[in-house]
């Protein structure tokens, strides 16, 4: 069967998010070979992005009013404008939450109740935690990066070790939360409800978080002792609120206000004031300024590259290399042809979130045709960005862990035990459950 579309013109209008790759990479790499701290994150990605904005209007060969037009349409998708509005409301839940001192709250309850003779996989689950309620893996390795630190060094355990478990346990619920920007995309470009892809990622997750402890747990030294400070248990239920009215099935909107409001609540308990609640929803609303604005464009760029038939190119070429896999089971090649497409992607542009954004679209494709669910593409979309993310070693993770640990970055990649189990136990179902999807 031919395609339906111009092959020239296709090919063509992939050059514009080609070029965003190659210079958000190439900046990269080059920052990176003069020594430059955190070299991958020099370079904003909205500013990266303007370039091949402009050659995505040269290369439209039309008027300049209607490149504008197709420009903004793909910037007003309803899709975008939701994501980039939920990207806001689970900013101001992390800032109202953080400045409560529920960050702080949470890590110390977490400590209290682990035995020292299970500090790993401790470890692993209170990262796990944090990051499924704060929506953010480096707001996790933020939080907890310098406690593991000082443990490691009155342990004795192996630093790389121990920040391979943070960055795994971070990973975890950077996967899975229902406030992170990866689950955002994911559900918001696949078209499916965030409590859908959480019971799908479940099914993933779970087996291979267990995996992940048992693992741990033969790892862990002989029990030391662990200093931990007291903790306002208030504090913790604002991250526990949000859960369970995600996983009750409450619309994302209502449960992010509701968050908000009850993390205030918690914060006037004690020395919180009104002043800086409203000072702090507006610190969560610029912190995604950046992911906002890139959503935006992304949206914009995405447009041009559907209207001139480049997603459907990109879905042909995946199906004909993933043909002979197809063979077997056309669902399995599908599956696999997402999970390839976003890890690649995250590969180039360090940065999971802007992965899934960029390749959202052409997996949305892939799924349509080969008759895979919403909830199982955004899920293995968040799931191999995430597992690409937490195993890379100039990723923003394994950099922020290097230079706490002062140990090399390649250290802490190799390290994240999960994430490579994880990659393991999604491809198993994949396979396993071809039929399921």
């Amino acid at each position: 069967m031919q395609p339906s579309f111009n092959k020239n013109k296709a090919i063509l209008s992939l050059l514009p998010l080609l070029t965003f790759v190659a210079i958000f990479l190439g900046s990269g790499l080059y920052l990176q070979s003069q020594g430059v701290d955190y070299a991958f994150y020099q370079l904003p990605a909205p500013v990266a992005i303007l370039p091949a904005i402009i050659l995505a209007f040269i290369l439209n060969k039309t008027s300049i009013n209607q490149s504008v037009e197709t420009f903004i349409k793909g910037v007003g998708n309803n899709n975008i404008i939701t994501m980039c509005l939920i990207y806001l409301l689970a900013g101001a839940f992390s800032a109202v939450a953080g400045a409560t001192g529920g960050v702080d709250a949470v890590v110390n309850a977490g400590l209290s109740i682990i035995p020292p003779s299970l500090l790993l996989p401790g470890l692993f689950l209170i990262a796990a935690v944090i990051s499924t309620a704060m929506g953010t893996s480096m707001g996790t390795i933020g939080a907890i990066g310098p406690i593991a630190y000082a443990m490691s060094v009155k342990t004795g355990i192996d630093p790389a070790l121990m920040a391979g478990t943070i960055v795994s346990g971070a990973m975890f619920g950077d996967n899975l939360s229902i406030i992170s920007d990866t689950t955002i995309a994911a559900t918001r470009t696949q078209g499916c409800e965030m409590k859908d892809k959480f019971k799908e990622n479940l099914k993933i997750a779970i087996p291979a978080a267990i995996v992940t402890i048992a693992l741990l747990l033969y790892l862990t030294p002989a029990a030391q002792v662990v200093e931990t400070k007291d903790y306002d248990i208030l504090l913790v239920l604002p991250y526990a609120f949000i859960l369970v009215l995600a996983v009750m099935g409450f619309n994302v909107f209502v449960v992010l206000l509701s968050g908000i409001v009850f993390a205030a609540l918690m914060g006037f308990t004690g020395s919180y004031e009104g002043a800086s609640f409203v000072k702090d929803i507006y610190k969560g609303f610029t912190d995604m300024q950046e992911i906002f604005l890139l959503s935006m464009f992304i949206g914009g760029l995405s447009e041009f590259i559907r209207l001139n038939g480049g997603l459907d190119y990109i879905a042909q070429k995946i199906q004909a290399i993933t043909k002979v896999i197809a063979k077997w089971h056309r669902k399995v090649a599908d599956q696999l042809g997402i999970a390839a497409l976003v890890m690649a992607s995250n590969m180039c542009i360090a940065n999971n979130t802007v992965s899934i954004i960029v390749t959202g679209p052409i997996a949305k494709k892939l799924a349509d045709d080969g008759n895979i669910t919403g909830k199982r593409s955004a899920s293995l979309l968040d799931i191999f960005a995430c597992v690409t993310q937490g195993t890379l070693p100039y990723g923003a993770q394994a950099l922020l862990l290097g230079a706490t640990f002062k140990i090399s970055p390649w250290e802490v990649s190799t390290s994240s035990y999960y994430c490579f189990i994880l990659a393991f136990s999604a491809i198993a179902v994949i396979c396993l459950r071809r039929n399921k999807a």
